[in-house]
């Protein structure tokens, strides 16, 4: 039996109970509430002006917003319009925006006009010069905050015009294989992966989600991820839609908005990069009232786990997913304290997961390989290159992660290291092999690497080793950074360190052993606290 899709809950919540809370956006200096009858007439609105705009089924449209109720309303009449929604970080800069515009090929590109003190105007110009099949490009006004008072910069159409294309929009209601969205990752080669899901495998994905974890339409779901990112899309506001409950949201990260969510707003779920986590239990109020907190991006150390616990009053549990296969792991509240602290779960009911060596062969408990999962959420290709889907795919159905795991004698996962070369900062993966392609162009750099190094708060952070040229001039961090920031590189994936060494170390074959590097940074930082705490 098909899990029930997402788009069809919505209805049904609409249906049942137009008049409860969808959103609550508490971006502004006053909270936006939509209800979902609010919501729903809204996004008609919005997909009559995207229909206005020539937007056809199946198309991308791609859009850089903060989380909020903009952002909440934009994707649901993307769906209307029978398109594929494509959000991208709003950190993102000019290359990476202009790749993903030209990689999806959308012809409509939505931005707000200034968000954390960046004014996009002429960013997007400067983007459009890059983007040629781009047709439209919207900035919204996002300093209104009013729903009811804005158009959004025009993207609003008059409910007349939505009233007189509500039969087109009937006719273009996704089905089960339609695609229901396009998100990109950092790849390990150097150019992002278009990820592919359809209505079924979100939908898929999200059945499993709720029933394991029992969440209903009693609870409320707090969102303090991006949207733009899969932890806030799919298990922030899609998870909202589907248990018809309220989506609590803010645009920017702050230890208070968490409060306000909490306290006054009543959330009680929250899935969650660890950083999060870490912030609110160290937080000098910690807010109580979450029932479930899940972790992802690292194992939960023991220590933060108990504080949480403790501080917080409310369950935390470890998980793993990815973009591609969705939430795979979970901890469960039920489950002993050296099981959930440490691990990254166990399988969800429906999901598969296994170790095997580099021949394909399952390991037995408590042996270290490359891990494998097999899920009904799985994603149904990579865009312009499905030889990277088939590439990642077994013949029995299974999905190599790139990662290197463990999973114990009852059925606990851990992730002990990766093949893929990425930088995992918070659950935001750094690619690596971009960041070395643009450093081996400064002309004082002769060899460059660059390394995951631990974080207690981050879990990883970049930093960067180099070998300069002969005669060059000494170089420190900020001419890296301010070299990669001219390049269009965004500062979320900057290095954070950077080491200058003599030579790099090598195999007999010429590969960097990053592993050397890593070791060595992390013996570095172990000295650094040493000294700071002696």
């Amino acid at each position: 039996m098909s899990a029930p899709l997402f788009l069809e809950q919505f209805e049904s919540t609409l249906t049942r109970t137009p008049d409860e809370l969808a959103v609550i956006d508490l971006s502004g200096e006053e909270p936006v509430t939509l209800t979902y009858g609010d919501l729903d007439r809204m996004a008609t609105r919005i997909a009559a002006r995207l229909l206005a705009l020539g937007v056809e089924p199946g198309e991308a449209v791609a859009y850089q917003l903060p989380s909020g109720w903009p952002f909440v309303a934009l994707t649901l009449a993307i769906w209307k319009a029978g398109a594929t929604p494509c959000p991208i970080l709003p950190q993102l800069r000019e290359r990476e925006v202009a790749f993903i515009l030209n990689s999806s090929e959308s012809r409509v590109y939505i931005a707000p006009d200034v968000f954390r003190r960046f004014d996009y105007r002429p960013f997007v110009k400067s983007v459009l010069q890059e983007t040629p099949r781009v047709k439209h490009a919207i900035v919204l006004p996002l300093a209104s905050g009013d729903p009811h008072s804005s158009d959004l910069g025009g993207l609003l159409a008059p409910e007349a015009d939505a009233e007189a294309v509500r039969a087109e929009l009937a006719a273009r209601k996704p089905g089960p294989d339609s695609h229901s969205q396009l998100l990109y990752t950092s790849g390990t080669t150097g150019e992002p992966k278009g990820v592919l899901h359809t209505h079924r495998t979100l939908s898929e994905a999200l059945f499993i989600h709720t029933r394991t974890l029992g969440l209903t339409s009693k609870d409320r779901i707090w969102v303090p991820s991006p949207t733009a990112h899969q932890t806030g899309f799919l298990y922030g506001m899609l998870v909202s839609f589907y248990i018809g409950a309220p989506g609590i949201y803010h645009a920017t990260w702050d230890v208070e908005k968490a409060r306000l969510a909490i306290e006054v707003y009543g959330a009680t779920f929250v899935q969650a990069a660890m950083p999060f986590l870490s912030d609110i239990t160290r937080a000098d109020r910690p807010p109580k009232g979450l029932r479930l907190f899940i972790a992802t991006g690292a194992a939960i150390p023991r220590q933060l786990a108990q504080e949480a616990r403790e501080k917080l009053g409310c369950a935390v549990v470890g998980a793993w997913g990815s973009t591609e296969s969705c939430l795979v792991t979970a901890g469960r509240p039920s489950d002993p304290p050296e099981k959930l602290w440490g691990t990254d779960g166990r399988v969800l009911d429906g999901m598969q997961i296994r170790v095997v060596d580099e021949a394909g062969r399952e390991l037995p408990p408590g042996t270290e390989g490359n891990f494998q999962v097999k899920t009904p959420a799985m994603f149904v290709t990579y865009l312009h290159h499905p030889e990277w889907y088939d590439a990642a795919m077994t013949e029995d159905g299974f999905f190599d992660t790139g990662d290197l795991a463990v999973i114990d004698e009852d059925g606990y996962l851990r992730i002990t290291g990766r093949k893929k070369d990425v930088v995992n900062r918070g659950g935001e993966k750094i690619p690596v092999v971009e960041i070395e392609d643009l450093l081996y162009q400064h002309p004082d750099i002769a060899d460059a690497a660059v390394v995951a190094m631990p974080d207690e708060r981050l879990g990883e952070r970049a930093c960067a080793y180099v070998v300069l040229k002969p005669g060059a001039r000494h170089l420190d961090l900020s001419d890296i950074t301010d070299f990669l920031g001219e390049r269009g590189m965004a500062k979320i994936y900057w290095p954070e360190r950077l080491e200058i060494i003599d030579e790099m170390p090598r195999t007999a074959s010429g590969k960097i052993q990053k592993y050397v590097l890593r070791q060595d940074i992390a013996r570095k930082l172990d000295r650094e606290r040493a000294e700071q705490t002696g």
